[in-house]
């Protein structure tokens, strides 16, 4: 490693360690280590256009921005959350079980874990805490930690940013986290239950049974936006990227023209949001394009890999690493930082150890799902404060068993990779 690289790396963490934004902390940091280098600071501009501008996919993330934020903003999550609650809230701790059901759901449309929690989230934690029925730390701790199934079942934001670093094949990422998304949702509602018995949460109303299928009407049309999803990214008819087109077509359908629950003032503050949003993302995106150009300048995943080819280190034992310390970056990094400039540095070793990058992808995609509710940096649980007022001590007192199962379902992802990898190959996947 260069002196050069060395100043890089102290103004990145120096910069980001007085708080300021990670996206103008790695562009600074690049311009330091491209000065000192002697080489053209123009360099930094011609990475970042020609990365962002060839880059077909990177059209997918503010596309599925606009469709999360239009289900948002119309009537779509009152509905979906009508259904959930007459499928499920019959049962003991049912708005417990709500919640993570109807996170399942809106994670086939959203991609996001902040717009599960901010739309969806919100709406719940208000019905259960009505009357004292939940307490308001625990209502919000199992909405945040259902809400990281968001990026896990397809379509997910973060895989595609994945793909971007990897060339990792997008539409086998999205199959791979289907079933971990499943798997995690079963075991917070399995978490839910025990809570439920052992601190005596009430059961609710039970929705009748003659009136679920008017129930299911009305949120039908909702229900479909994933299928329609998997279906035109897997039946052929369109990329992941023109899927994320359609999918921001018909939520802009759905609400304002079939359930007229958006009006041109609403789609106006919608589409403003979405461009802050994905103008923030597409920052931290052309600073980690400058930053892995500099890392392979330095020559450093090369590096790390030849050095793993030299010992006996298992790709299990690799893998265990690797989590550790993605689990605890995430407590100080947010997840596209990580995944745009922390997993390029593992990715040539994953080959050189023969680790599939599908199942790599998901795990680490799991992991950094874990980081958005892991005090202190736990994005998820600032938006869940923000939005609904309930103290953070509160919200952390009862984070820590959700935390636990996060990392219990992370643990079998790794120690089982056909749970990631079972579907994948149902489609023709051959491995990498």
């Amino acid at each position: 490693m260069s002196w050069a690289f060395g100043l890089c790396l102290l103004a990145l963490f120096g910069l980001a360690g007085i708080g300021a934004p990670i996206a103008l902390s790695i562009v600074v940091a690049a311009v330091v280590y491209l000065a000192a280098a002697g080489q053209d600071l123009a360099l930094a501009g011609e990475q970042m256009i020609q990365g962002l501008y060839d880059s077909f996919v990177l059209l997918a993330v503010p596309l599925f921005i606009v469709a999360a934020n239009i289900m948002n903003a119309g009537t779509v999550s009152e509905r979906l959350l009508q259904f959930c609650i007459a499928v499920v809230g019959r049962f003991r701790g049912g708005l417990g079980h709500v919640n993570v059901v109807a996170s399942l759901i809106f994670s086939g449309m959203s991609g996001s874990a902040v717009a599960d929690a901010a739309g969806i989230g919100k709406i719940i934690i208000g019905m259960m805490v009505r009357d004292g029925r939940y307490p308001a730390g625990y209502a919000a701790a199992i909405t945040a930690a259902s809400a990281t199934i968001g990026p896990i079942i397809p379509p997910s934001i973060p895989m595609v940013l994945y793909a971007l670093v990897s060339n990792a094949s997008i539409g086998y990422l999205f199959l791979g986290g289907i079933l971990p998304g499943l798997l995690i949702g079963l075991l917070l509602m399995l978490m839910n239950w025990h809570a439920a018995r052992r601190r005596g949460f009430p059961v609710e109303r039970p929705v009748p049974l003659r009136e679920l299928p008017s129930v299911t009407a009305r949120a039908f049309p909702a229900l479909l936006m994933p299928v329609i999803l998997l279906w035109g990214i897997y039946g052929g008819v369109t990329t992941p990227t023109e899927a994320a087109a359609v999918a921001a077509a018909y939520a802009l359908l759905l609400a304002a023209f079939f359930y007229r629950s958006l009006s041109a003032r609403s789609l106006y503050a919608v589409l403003s949001e979405s461009a802050r949003s994905s103008a923030s993302v597409g920052l931290v995106i052309g600073g980690a394009l400058i930053l892995n150009y500099i890392v392979a300048s330095e020559n450093v995943p090369a590096a790390m890999a030849q050095a793993m080819q030299g010992t006996d280190f298992s790709p299990l034992a690799f893998l265990l690493l690797v989590n550790v310390v993605l689990l605890l970056l995430g407590c100080v990094l947010d997840a596209t930082t990580i995944i745009l400039v922390i997993l390029p540095l593992f990715i040539p070793t994953c080959r050189v150890l023969g680790i599939d990058l599908v199942h790599f992808g998901v795990v680490a995609v799991v992991n950094c799902m874990i980081g958005l509710v892991t005090p202190p940096y736990g994005i998820l649980l600032f938006v869940i404060n923000a939005t609904t007022g309930i103290p953070l001590r509160q919200i952390i007192a009862e984070i820590w068993p959700f935390i636990g199962v996060l990392v219990a379902a992370l643990l079998l992802m790794i120690l089982v990779p056909e749970i990631i990898l079972w579907l994948p190959r149902q489609f023709g996947y051959v491995g990498s």
